[in-house]
């Protein structure tokens, strides 16, 4: 996403330290601001604070004043996490037997459908508010049937907010439910009611299902285009995780006709096949594996590949939790029990020798499901699961029935633990690598590598560090950045495809070393986020081919070893201009050809026969230091991309696909993809 700063307050030269005492958050939203700007006031008058000051939000007003706190953000993600909401409800229905069919459509005029044919909300009077139950799961929060262990067993949507949300940060939104043989409608606008409930039409006897439209309000978020791969990739997500639900995604927008069926009897074992599907596997079966504990159920599907990254998904009532938590551990923790005992009993592992977790999952593909009743996420975004007794049975499932299946298969079983030896010894290697290059560099000390131009700031929240392409292009970053809290690391020349490497291979790369150590957080196991030295690390490259391909190795390698940055948000692109557009004294720079042309007629305005010469720039290397700085890196002017991670199962094909050892899944991609391509060197 493309954002342009005008970050004025952010500069270090406009930060005032107010106190010994006080922290300042950099990142308050304005509304806070405003906030303090009024308690500050209210001190200020007399520490005058009474009742009068108490704002109690009514209805729905708490979910428009911050949506951060229901959706995480009003970004991209939180706009598809809309439909995720109401998604949601509709799978609650599958997970409770009811439904088999969703459809999910992008209406052309942009607009949201979802339709099940799940048993349809109550429409019946609820008790408690003398209200429509439809009204009150779209009105109120923390209402739904989940609470109670009545309506749902099992159940992804634990709080009851997720309608009601949908419904506030809608523009407007309507709901129809069949039931009964009748079909009831309502509407609202930005969670008000505009028209109560009403029977609008009459439906076959027995027919049931909700249907929901909606139009995200663009008063509350950046854009409210949606993405269809995006929502495309999440319902495959959930097709796979729910064996035998029919899943179907349009997209109706002129121009943009699309239409996919995601229907898998195989469940997991087919999302893992899917994962490996561009991948050289070890051994041909999905080792599958499940259980139940009383109404606790864990179902687990493994496979490995020749490659050196793992990538485990697991999932809580088909909510995927990509901070893990108690499933993950259990699972984790029995592998590394199953494969050790395995190679002790078959004498393939000396007495003392062990493989570690780490080297255990080295090119493992895994999906984890449980389902449980009572399923206890940490916040509304469920990022982790609580629950220690899920651990404990999936750590059972897996020790008895990994076991069973290694004594049946000793092909396989033999391959996966070649696998983890090796890479153990490759682990080995790799720090004898980074010990020695520490001992011959001085590292160990703390010195910093000699293309590190280091700014003045020490507060990692205020520093940035641009990784430049060429010496030349960061030597007119030197010389035009504000020393500081801009750092410059010079790169020269192509860097290691970390894709088709070991990280014995990183340690020992003179391009890949120097930015470990400058960005001081370590890599893969060894990651530690709060030794990182900056908090924006911008990746500036030429705007052409070769700059793309450096960009693309840079991220690449933070995705499989530094991913925490890119979760975080840490990772920019810098935005060079791509033209220069000169009339008389008068000089502008444009981003596009769109904004050249924009820029042009403006120049032109009142004589449309004046001379502007156009140029291309050719690199950043041929800028001047005060044209770089005003630019590309001057807070207050410039553009940056923040590198998101919206999704970690595409972006995982993604890179394997363009950075891995397979050809043809490149070449179809390439084929498939020409047509979108821009700014190609000819």
């Amino acid at each position: 996403m493309s954002e342009r700063e005008t970050a004025r307050n952010l500069a270090p030269e406009n930060i005032k330290d107010n106190s010994g005492d006080m922290d300042l958050n950099l990142n308050l939203e304005l509304e806070s601001v405003e906030e303090l700007k009024a308690v500050s006031t209210a001190v200020d008058a007399g520490n005058e604070y009474d009742a009068s000051e108490i704002q109690v939000l009514e209805g729905l007003e708490a979910v428009r004043r911050r949506p951060g706190m229901y959706i995480g953000s009003t970004s991209s993600s939180g706009l598809h996490h809309l439909v995720y909401e109401i998604v949601d409800n509709a799978i609650d229905e599958a997970l409770a037997g009811f439904c088999t069919d969703i459809l999910v459509k992008i209406n052309p005029d942009g607009t949201i459908t979802v339709i099940d044919n799940g048993r349809g909300i109550p429409v019946d009077i609820q008790a408690q508010t003398g209200k429509p139950a439809l009204e009150v799961v779209y009105t109120v929060l923390h209402a739904g049937g989940k609470f109670g262990g009545g309506g749902y067993k099992v159940s992804g949507g634990l709080h009851g907010v997720g309608a009601s949300v949908v419904n506030a940060l809608s523009e407007w939104l309507i709901v129809r439910v069949r039931r009964d043989g009748h079909i009831y409608e309502m509407r609202f606008a930005r969670g008000i009611v505009t028209r109560e409930m009403y029977i609008a039409g009459d439906c076959e006897p027995g027919e049931t299902g909700t249907e929901v439209i909606f139009k995200p309000d663009a008063e509350i978020f950046e854009d409210i285009n949606f993405e269809y791969d995006i929502l495309r990739t999440r319902m495959r997500e959930e097709a796979f995780l729910n064996a035998g639900l029919k899943i179907q995604t349009i997209d109706a927008r002129p121009g943009q006709e699309r239409e996919h069926i995601m229907f898998y009897q195989g469940g997991i074992r087919e999302f893992v096949s899917w994962l490996n599907h561009n991948k050289d596997l070890l051994h041909d079966q999905v080792i599958y594996m499940s259980g139940q504990k009383d109404n606790e159920i864990a179902e687990i599907a493994m496979q490995y590949n020749d490659g050196y990254n793992e990538n485990i998904l697991s999932f809580a009532n088909n909510v995927h939790t990509p901070e893990g938590g108690m499933h993950e551990d259990g699972f984790k923790r029995a592998l590394t029990m199953a494969l050790n005992q395995y190679g002790h009993r078959m004498k393939l592992l000396k007495d003392e020798e062990k493989v570690s977790g780490e080297d255990c999952r080295e090119g493992l593909a895994c999906v984890i499901s449980v389902k449980l009743p009572e399923a206890q996420f940490e916040g509304q975004t469920k990022a982790k699961l609580g629950n220690s007794r899920i651990r404990t049975l999936v750590n059972s499932i897996v020790t008895d029935q990994l076991g069973i299946y290694l004594e049946e298969n000793p092909a396989a079983a033999r391959a996966i633990l070649d696998k983890a030896l090796t890479a153990s010894r490759a682990r080995e290697a790799a720090k004898k690598a980074r010990e020695s290059i520490r001992r011959k560099t001085g590292l160990e000390s703390g010195q910093m590598p000699d293309k590190l131009q280091d700014c003045n700031e020490r507060d990692p929240s205020l520093c940035e560090i641009y990784i430049v392409e060429g010496d030349s292009a960061a030597g007119s970053a030197i010389q035009g950045r504000d020393s500081r809290f801009q750092a410059i690391l010079s790169m020269w020349g192509k860097m290691l495809n970390v894709e088709k490497a070991r990280p014995d291979k990183i340690y020992g790369n003179d391009k890949l070393y120097p930015m470990i150590v400058a960005l001081g957080a370590g890599i893969g196991s060894e990651f530690d986020i709060n030794k990182l030295r900056y908090h924006k690390i911008i990746i500036m490259a030429d705007a052409d081919v070769d700059g793309a391909h450096i960009r693309t190795l840079l991220l690449t390698f933070f995705f499989r070893y530094m991913r925490p940055l890119i979760e975080r948000g840490y990772v920019y692109s810098a935005v060079p201009p791509l033209y220069k557009l000169i009339r008389g004294k008068t000089t502008r720079v444009a981003y596009s050809d769109q904004e050249r042309d924009r820029i042009s007629a403006e120049m032109r305005a009142g004589n449309p026969n004046a001379k502007i010469e156009i140029s291309r720039f050719k690199g950043l290397g041929e800028m001047d230091p005060h044209e770089l700085w005003e630019t590309t890196m001057d807070p207050e002017k410039r553009s940056l991309r923040r590198i998101t991670l919206g999704d970690a199962v595409l972006a995982d094909e993604v890179f394997t696909i363009l950075m891995g050892e397979q050809v043809e899944p490149r070449k179809q991609w390439i084929e498939r993809n020409a047509m979108y391509a821009v700014n190609i060197d000819i």
